[in-house]
């Protein structure tokens, strides 16, 4: 077996596997389970999670390699295209309507691109004579150097008159359109609608070889430069556009053995605030859900498990047979969780790292990765980590850390930096407690709005009252609470937990007591109550 120092657990984050020299190792590491089966079916619009549950990981995957005759794309949103949307509601008074009309054109641009790049035969332009026509206004647009990415494809439809012009001329060119036309700049809607009647004119035509999936990730970032409602307004008309393309026209093109889809990347209380009509059905219906969840008797025949030993097994240099990968885990984490009450035949220390996350692939990896960082600070030739590895305070501090770094860019996205600072704040009246009652929550809550007012701090809205904070931090897995009913076992309800496809945002439990999640204790300054004196 390697040693703890040649061990590589790879990147948090799945974007970097997109670099033309980490392609291999993901397709080492990634494992195909029933996620990446269904997000390849036709009915799919919405690839939903959690930060760090791999929904980057599974669109770069399918762009990456072709699997079962789906070739994937990856697009990102970033800071510049958010401006650049502001700047056009500005000029051209545009409403969620003439967005999701943006948003349209956008993809079938992009699209329209990675069809060219992938099936543009000189037998399949010579076949498809309308979309001959589209590529060669784009080329002549973009002098022949179209870079496949959002902000490029903003600037065709920002400039909607030369666009406009350049698809009439070519159309009118080959043979494809009698009329002639005049654009107006003054005229935005009208040019925007002549385009896009050209792509899915020219889209409708093609019959293709491979199904297309273009995904666009990103969404879950708002820059702090974009006001969140502007931000909002953007992503729905996104929503709004992905769900009338992928359900009112992709499947209206018939022939071939290929489909065209595009799947949006989306955080569940993102998702939610889109406004979309029936919620649920689209959740149930045209979603992956990405759900990690197991059960402590149940974990060795979870899919968490599952990823997190085949990154061990990937790297182990003996043949293992089939029903023995698991050993792979117990090699590098032979010993117990401490406090596991059901009986096992095999090491459990799995499940200390479960109670360490929020079952998310991203919390393991990076677990991995911290404790192997810290024993090889004093032990570089360490084959094993043991539990006092586990236990270390450095382990957790670091971890700690990590976790409230993925809080803060939670928080952020829809606060300001004071806000988070004050949110902070509200811990150290706490007093170390980690677990606590309700009166003693409310109590705690009192005093720090006593203290806010004696300063005159700006109260942030998650915090107007008691109730409405204690959701907050129930939201955001700060907080469990705890049900004891009289003749069992206490129940631990955290909200990573409670969520599913028919509970999306499961609410808390008043008047009950509370517990900071583990992981969060050290950068909390929780776990300890401190000495009044």
């Amino acid at each position: 077996m390697l040693p703890i120092k040649n061990l590589d657990f790879g990147f948090s984050d799945a974007e970097n596997y997109k670099r033309r020299e980490n392609k291999e190792r993901f397709n080492k590491i990634f494992i195909k389970n029933e996620f990446l089966e269904t997000l390849v079916s036709p009915s799919i619009s919405f690839l939903i999670g959690e930060k760090g549950t791999g929904k980057t990981a599974y669109a770069v995957y399918l762009s990456n390699n072709n699997y079962k005759n789906s070739l994937g794309s990856i697009r990102y949103i970033r800071e510049t295209e958010y401006q650049k949307f502001i700047t056009l509601k500005k000029e051209k008074k545009l409403g969620l309507s003439d967005y999701a009309s943006i948003w349209k054109v956008i993809i079938y641009l992009l699209i329209s691109n990675r069809i060219y790049e992938k099936e543009g035969t000189v037998e399949f332009f010579k076949r498809f004579g309308k979309f001959k026509a589209l590529k060669d206004a784009i080329d002549e647009y973009y002098y022949k150097a179209f870079s496949p990415e959002i902000i490029q494809a903003l600037q065709f439809v920002q400039e909607s008159k030369i666009a406009a012009e350049l698809l009439a001329k070519y159309a009118k060119a080959s043979g494809e359109e009698k009329e002639t036309f005049t654009f107006s700049e003054s005229r935005f809607q009208t040019n925007l609608f002549y385009i896009q009647k050209k792509f899915e004119s020219a889209l409708s035509q093609i019959r293709l070889e491979h199904n297309h999936i273009l995904f666009i990730d990103g969404i879950d970032i708002r820059p702090s430069s974009i006001p969140y409602d502007d931000y909002l307004e953007c992503i729905k008309g996104l929503a709004n556009a992905v769900w009338e393309i992928n359900n009112d026209f992709f499947p209206t093109i018939k022939g071939g053995k290929g489909r065209l889809r595009t799947v949006l990347l989306i955080r569940p209380d993102i998702f939610i605030s889109l406004g979309l009509q029936n919620q649920n059905t689209k959740i149930r219906d045209n979603s992956v859900f990405l759900d990690w969840r197991t059960n402590y008797p149940n974990h060795r025949n979870s899919k968490i498990f599952e990823v997190s030993n085949h990154l061990l097994a990937e790297q182990s240099n003996q043949e293992l047979k089939p029903d023995n990968v698991d050993l792979l885990w117990d090699y590098y984490f032979n010993w117990n969780a401490p406090n596991v009450k059901d009986e096992y035949s095999i090491p459990t220390s799995f499940i200390a790292f479960l109670r360490w996350s929020y079952y998310r692939p991203r919390d393991i990896v990076t677990m991995l990765s911290i404790m192997q960082e810290v024993v090889l600070e004093k032990n570089v030739s360490k084959q094993v980590f043991e539990y006092k590895d586990f236990d270390n305070v450095e382990f957790k501090r670091r971890y700690s850390s990590y976790l409230l770094g993925e809080l803060k860019d939670h928080l952020t996205f829809y606060y300001s930096e004071e806000d988070y600072e004050i949110f902070l704040k509200f811990f150290e009246f706490l007093e170390g407690k980690n677990t606590f009652s309700y009166d003693v929550y409310t109590d705690t809550f009192n005093k720090f709005m006593e203290y806010g007012n004696s300063i005159s701090i700006d109260i942030p809205r998650f915090m107007l009252t008691a109730n409405d904070f204690l959701q907050f931090l129930y939201d955001l897995n700060i907080i469990s609470y705890i049900e004891t009913p009289e003749f069992d076992m206490p129940y631990i309800r955290w909200c990573f937990r409670e969520r599913s496809y028919s509970n999306i945002m499961p609410k808390v439990k008043e008047n009950v007591d509370y517990q900071i999640f583990y992981g969060l204790y050290k950068a909390l300054n929780v776990g300890q109550e401190f000495t009044k004196l």
